[in-house]
């Protein structure tokens, strides 16, 4: 059993998860018509993935959030070729997706060094164009920041995922006793003896009717989308946001937060998924924890206490359900371990997966016809 060191926290300070930019790509030099010279080509926008920067860093730097390529040089008697426009290079942040104004999606950068082409320069004058030039090509992008992690964490607010993460860290993320103590998305990194290392994503807590964007809303289910495995925490003796919402106990808690990732998003059901029960050290934590237990092996037997519109299409399978306490520490190491073995698993069954789509690739190749050996002469 391989048990971790620690987790290393980063708060996103301000953070910012959207921007919408301007884009221009330059417009390209004039041609010569006497001699038959070709303007410079207007240089193109391109957004390059880098560890060094964050949408605020870029709204702080450019707030006018322009970027245009540089002009192309116009052809003359001594350069009949004239030279290409500087190219506009943005650095933004990995794990970012690019859409247009209408919400169409045009490229996603997921790691350092990746790069995508957002706006064209203009050709440069030549007697295909009558020597006049084009301008470049010009459009509003959206730049919108899902946070790549193994782990998210999902539960409503005051589950206790700030105090699971202050207590296998050395951050002190904000913990108090009301709810929404956690407003910025947190990354953390689970650092393991064999230094092996699995990120986890703290984001701000759901509540009911998030899909249609109450409270946090998309700002927190658009992040879910980019982790590998959800790790629902939820608090043992159930949850109630104020006195004028309804009390729910922790299985109808998890019901409510599976059918908001439901509406969200259907697919985020499909990603392997962990619970956390926090709290077993309260008093008469183990009675109702033994009782979720039994509600969670017969769910249908159970959700005759919700109204049919809050009821998911489908319970959600975890893989490990572990009782914690943030509190004293009880299951942590364990919970630890867990997560560790689940996303190896998952590692293991995307390698056979890989290797099982290559080998029926290769079977349903069509096979080279043999070519017929020429007859020996007697």
């Amino acid at each position: 059993m391989v048990w971790c060191s620690r987790i290393l926290l980063r708060k996103y300070g301000n953070f910012i998860d959207n921007l919408r930019v301007h884009v221009k790509g330059g417009t390209g030099g004039m041609g010569l018509p006497r001699l038959g010279g070709e303007g410079g080509k207007g240089g193109d926008v391109w957004l390059v993935a880098s560890k060094e920067v964050s949408l605020k860093k870029i709204k702080d730097k450019f707030p006018h959030k322009r970027f245009v390529g540089g002009v192309g040089n116009n052809s003359s008697v001594r350069e009949l070729r004239g030279e290409p426009g500087a190219v506009c290079e943005v650095e933004v942040p990995a794990g970012i997706t690019i859409t247009n104004d209408n919400g169409a999606k045009i490229g996603e950068l997921d790691k350092a060094g990746d790069r995508l082409l957002v706006a064209k320069g203009g050709y440069g004058g030549s007697f295909r164009t009558n020597f006049t030039p084009s301008t470049g090509q010009k459009k509003i992008i959206r730049l919108d920041l899902k946070l790549i992690a193994d782990i998210g964490l999902v539960g409503f607010p005051n589950a206790g995922k700030s105090s699971l993460l202050s207590k296998i860290s050395h951050a002190k993320p904000e913990i108090a006793d009301y709810a929404f103590t956690t407003v910025k998305p947190e990354l953390g990194k689970i650092i393991y003896s064999d230094y092996k290392q699995i990120s986890i994503a703290d984001l701000p807590g759901l509540i009911e009717g998030a899909h249609i964007n109450k409270g946090m809303g998309h700002k927190f289910l658009k992040h879910v989308e980019r982790t590998k495995q959800l790790l629902f925490v939820v608090d043992v003796q159930g949850f109630q946001l104020s006195y004028k919402t309804p009390y729910r106990t922790a299985f109808e808690t998890i019901q409510l937060l599976t059918l908001e990732l439901q509406l969200y998003k259907k697919e985020l059901l499909t990603k392997p998924a962990l619970l956390a029960v926090n709290k077993m050290d309260i008093p008469d934590a183990e009675g109702h924890y033994q009782e979720l237990l039994q509600q969670l092996a017969n769910p249908s037997e159970h959700l005759h206490s919700l109204p049919d519109d809050l009821i998911p299409e489908r319970p959600v399978e975890f893989k490990y359900v572990l009782p914690i306490s943030a509190e004293t520490g009880q299951g942590i190491d364990d919970l630890m371990h867990f997560i560790r073995k689940s996303i190896d698993e998952q590692a293991e069954l995307e390698i056979r997966e890989s290797a099982k789509e290559k080998l029926q690739s290769l079977q349903t190749m069509p096979s080279r016809p043999r070519k017929n050996k020429p007859a020996l002469r007697p």
